[in-house]
């Protein structure tokens, strides 16, 4: 590409983002001005893609990090012949468009993962280097073999999040990944020394990546730069020196272009300063489009798919990048849990992810320093920077947030099935992630054990109440509490076959008794179930999840001594049963008897459920550092306890 030809192709770039954001009068155009060379360079003569087939399993991934910058993206979506026609770009941010605020997986073509909140793509794009690593190195680079691309911000780098992706990024040795590190030296509220002063190169070394830094608007250095990354075996950050709104004579290199249109006037004068018509919006010239659809194209993938065609592996290739949760379902060999043994939750999800992960080696994972307390040692070797060949732990060391988004961008790689697990209360760490994993509605599986106070000493801060309440307002997250070894089981079937959703298990650090179930399946799939009738018009209904289902039972056995029946209902997916038909939730909860839910958690959301008549035993208050038995008295999560609570509801009010 020529010089003059490249400069046509960055300032169409330019020009797309200016008139989008200007058409809206909303936006963020100046990082799309300050990165318009380097995202040329890297699209026209370094991405593998092909648009006619987004989704091709061994293209280059390219992360928008700096998510507030998408019209970037959409630009260069549409001018390299992706299906975003140019009134998608006219539509931008507006109701029904395919070019929203900040970029959506799932929602635009070609959309690697949903960014925006700063810092999620850059650990995204290290999950996906672990997936393309395992496939590399389990099928060998003549079916695997391709790099993560991304251009990253200040905002990125200087969210907690990038540190604990980046590091593990290093200590994994994660040499397919390249960063352009837009390095404007500005951020939001001004200049970014403001609240910046280390050397991110010397950061980046220190954490094992190969640093270096460039002129981001000096195309032959972008690609020299490039070049070294991929022949480096460590992950690649290349720090390239840009000036925000690029070509802005009022306004470049300031803060205000970063989140406001330039206005009408400033947009035709920067137009003419880029040898752009200022008066053509949304203009796309036909050489600027050659070059850039002469790049992408079927021929690569074409090679690739006739290599798996005729590779021994291929067809076992093709298995693992389905990832067929449900069909794996009927193949693993599930445990047994026998009635009357005691064992705590968090012990039969081990069991059943064991067997999971033995009959598919795509299922992969790991916790965050807390393998042994959350049941997700499986025996299977680590991965390491020697190889994962074989490997399926992943240990993810202190680091709930990175690990969340590592594993979204493993989820959104394909080819293998993450899971990520710590205690209940940390979920807190690691929010931002689940709730991505939700909107961009990934098959992630978020392990959750030590689930309430009766974790004991440890106490309150350590002991969950509210977090139960902050995973079920997550629209799309299913959140499964269960009370047994047989509701375990089912819950992580359900994980497995949610192909467009995530799934949190939330799970005991304390021993509970095996229910006896008859041999049947337990009633998970629909939220909710009858574990003890109590004859067709029981007089109370007693509603428990996970640990509590228990107490449930012993209280049904107090009433029972004070000649009250009671239903005893096992709920382990609250929002679940919430949705199911009128008829079914009546058939769980008769009309007109009295209900008393227990759940060792705030009691805000249970009023859905029990309703007027009803009453709910809950911790609306932090906890406290005892023995568990000695919490379950003082808080009234005894059975006389529950019993004495439900019993009320049977006076007159």
């Amino acid at each position: 590409m020529t010089p003059e030809l490249h400069d046509r192709c960055a300032n169409t770039l330019r020009g797309l983002a200016m008139d989008a954001v200007q058409a809206a009068d909303s936006g963020h155009p100046g990082m799309p001005m300050g990165t318009a060379d380097l995202a040329t360079v890297l699209w026209t003569r370094f991405l593998k893609f092909d648009p006619a087939d987004p989704s091709w399993p061994d293209r280059d991934r390219f992360v928008l990090s700096a998510g507030h910058g998408s019209m970037l993206l959409y630009g260069l979506l549409h001018l390299s012949g992706f299906d975003l026609p140019l009134d998608e770009l006219r539509r931008f941010r507006q109701w029904g468009s395919k070019t929203p605020g900040h970029p959506e997986y799932g929602h635009t073509v070609g959309v690697e993962t949903t960014t925006g909140p700063l810092g999620q793509g850059f650990a995204n794009g290290v999950g996906m280097a672990i997936a393309e690593r395992l496939l590399r190195d389990t099928f060998g680079p003549a079916l695997c073999d391709h790099r993560i691309y991304a251009i990253v911000s200040d905002g990125d780098l200087q969210e907690g999040i990038s540190h604990e992706a980046a590091a593990l990024a290093g200590h994994l040795g994660l040499g397919r990944i390249v960063y352009l590190y837009d390095d404007n030296e500005i951020t939001i509220d001004g200049k970014a020394s403001l609240s910046q002063s280390e050397e991110v190169i010397g950061r980046f070394t220190a954490y094992g990546w190969h640093a270096e830094r460039v002129n981001g608007h000096d195309p032959e250095a972008i690609a020299a730069a490039l070049i070294r990354a991929q022949a480096d075996p460590r992950p690649s950050l290349i720090a390239c020196r840009t000036v925000i709104g690029k070509g802005s004579p009022s306004f470049q290199g300031t803060s205000k272009t970063h989140g406001a249109p330039l206005g009408p006037d400033e947009v035709r004068r920067t137009k003419t300063a880029l040898g752009l018509d200022p008066e053509a919006t949304f203009a796309v010239p036909a050489d600027v489009a050659a070059a850039f659809r002469a790049h992408g194209g079927p021929g690569e993938r074409a090679r690739w798919e006739a290599r798996v065609r005729e590779h021994p592996r291929g067809a076992e290739l093709r298995e693992w990048l389905a990832g067929d949760g449900a069909a794996l379902v009927d193949r693993v060999k599930w445990p047994t849990f026998p009635a009357g043994k005691a064992q705590a939750t968090r012990k039969t999800s081990q069991a059943c992810l064991q067997a999971i992960t033995a009959a598919a080696p795509w299922v992969i994972g790991g916790s965050a320093d807390l393998a042994g307390s959350n049941g997700t040692e499986v025996g299977r070797p680590p991965f390491t920077a020697a190889g994962f060949d074989g490997a399926g732990t992943l240990h993810f060391g202190i680091r709930e947030h990175g690990m969340g988004a590592v594993c979204n961008g493993i989820a959104l790689h394909g080819g293998a099935r993450p899971y990520g697990a710590t205690f209940l209360v940390f979920h807190d760490y690691m929010r931002p992630s689940v709730r991505l994993s939700a909107l961009s509605r990934l098959p992630t599986i978020w392990i959750y054990s030590h689930d309430s106070f009766f974790l004991g000493e440890d106490g309150p801060t350590h002991q969950p109440i509210e977090t139960l309440l902050a995973l079920r307002s997550i629209p799309g997250l299913a959140v499964l509490r269960p009370a047994d070894g047989a509701e375990t089981l089912e819950a992580w079937q359900i994980a497995l076959e949610r192909s467009h959703g995530p799934t949190a298990l939330v799970l005991t650090r304390q021993n509970l008794p095996e229910f006896d179930h008859g041999g049947r399946s337990v009633g998970v799939r629909r939220g909710a179930y009858v574990l003890r009738s109590g004859g067709e018009r029981p007089d109370v209904v007693l509603i428990g999840t996970g640990s509590e289902v228990a107490l449930c039972a012993d209280a049904a056995d107090k009433l029972a001594l004070r000649g009250v029946t009671a239903r005893v209902v096992s709920m382990p997916w609250r929002e679940q049963f919430l949705a199911e038909p009128p008829a079914w939730r009546e058939s769980v909860l008769p009309l007109g008897i009295p209900r008393l839910s227990v759940e060792a958690a705030v009691t805000l959301g249970w009023e859905r459920v029990v309703g007027e008549r009803g009453d709910s035993v809950g911790i609306d208050h932090f906890g406290a550092s005892a023995p568990a038995n000695v919490l379950a008295e003082q808080f009234g999560f005894t059975a006389d306890s529950v019993a004495t609570r439900a019993q009320a509801l049977l006076s007159p009010r």
